[in-house]
């Protein structure tokens, strides 16, 4: 299904910290911070142990708690809602666009009431969301913003790359993101008391300049290490050639899947550049995804349903501190997308391989009734 891509020069990068003996609190993650600062054209940037570390970290930073309201996708990873649910916060779910799967902005404004304190907004497979309208609700209602961009690094809306918009942003380098760190993720904000509380919420709540047995704040271990740091360092560093590559990739599917009328592929607004996470076709109302998967499988091509809605998965049905209205579009996609083998190294006769396997498995196998 995907694939990092590690050469020589990353592996030179881990095995320099390795041997320099400071693999914690090094300065590895601080130039990693800074790198990451300059590329996205914000002021702070505090690396974490992963991306839903980071988004917690969000969400303690801006005072967020029991009690509150705060908008979140149902499409989405079930990290975008937990993050929620760990402070005891009331998720509200909320309906997608039809087009990027994104955060219905109509929707939006339909679900707020006096208790809603933020919009969690998620950049989906790296499409960014309609940031100019989520700003503008936020903005009318007094709402605080938190981009979950975890899908989305090097992503731009009208000119401007994701991780700008709103109180802060999340992004993610799990091994089949952008760039990897292996596991990992960061914080980036404008907004200096955001990333002050986030240096120290990922130090076990120590402050910046008290003793380390000294700690002013309940607080985690979200710390990144410096091999994983020099990784990510390193791989940023090629970043824009991993996304023109990627959107080859993504480019050759969607030119083979063209001829295909049972295949919907995805949809890229002309105002936005597309950060390709992941490549996700969406199936015809009748078409039988799971015996499409099933046929693929015996040709040994991976596929998976993405996403299931969070808010039908068991443990989230269980809660009652969960809003759940109608969702149709939702579930409607839900039902119908299927994520393809998706990554850099991704040949070209690979993908029509996986293109006419596609396609024969829609031939075969059975409409649903």
């Amino acid at each position: 299904m995907s694939m990092p891509e590690i050469d020589e020069s990353d592996l030179a990068a881990v095995a320099e910290v390795l041997r320099s003996g400071r693999l914690s609190l090094g300065p590895k993650a601080n130039e990693f911070e800074d790198s990451l600062c300059q590329y996205l054209g914000v002021h702070f940037a505090v690396c974490a142990s992963s991306g839903t570390a980071a988004l917690h970290m969000i969400v303690k930073a801006l005072g967020l708690g029991p009690r509150d309201e705060v908008i979140v996708p149902s499409f989405t990873f079930a990290a975008s809602v937990n993050v929620l649910l760990y402070e005891g916060i009331t998720p509200v779910f909320c309906d997608i666009e039809p087009t990027t799967y994104n955060l219905d902005p109509a929707d939006v404004e339909k679900r707020i009431t006096s208790r809603t304190k933020a919009i969690l907004a998620v950049d989906v497979f790296g499409h960014p969301v309609d940031w100019d309208a989520i700003n503008s609700i936020a903005s009318k209602h007094g709402l605080r913003v938190i981009d979950d961009s975890c899908e989305a690094l090097g992503a731009e809306y009208r000119g401007r790359k994701v991780g700008q918009f709103g109180s802060a942003a999340a992004f993610a380098f799990y091994a089949n993101k952008q760039i990897t760190t292996g596991e990992g993720g960061m914080l980036v904000t404008n907004d200096p008391e955001i990333a002050e509380r986030a240096r120290s919420l990922r130090n076990q709540g120590r402050s910046t300049m008290g003793s380390w047995l000294e700690h002013e704040r309940l607080g985690f271990n979200y710390r990144m290490d410096e091999m994983s740091a020099a990784l990510g360092l390193s791989q940023l560093r090629r970043l824009e050639s991993f996304l023109e590559r990627r959107q080859e990739v993504a480019e050759s599917y969607s030119r083979l899947f063209a001829r295909v009328h049972k295949v919907r592929t995805p949809v890229v607004k002309s105002d936005v550049r597309m950060s390709w996470f992941v490549y996700v076709i969406t199936l015809e109302d009748q078409a039988d995804r799971k015996a499409v998967m099933e046929a693929l499988q015996e040709r040994q091509i991976p596929a998976r349903c993405y996403f299931q809605p969070v808010h039908l998965q068991e443990y989230v049905k269980k809660r009652k501190d969960c809003r759940v209205g109608e969702l149709p579009i939702t579930q409607s996609v839900a039902a119908r997308t299927l994520a393809l083998p998706f990554h850099n190294r991704l040949s070209q006769g690979e993908i029509e391989e996986v293109v006419d396997s596609v396609c024969d498995a829609l031939e075969s196998v059975p409409a649903r009734s």
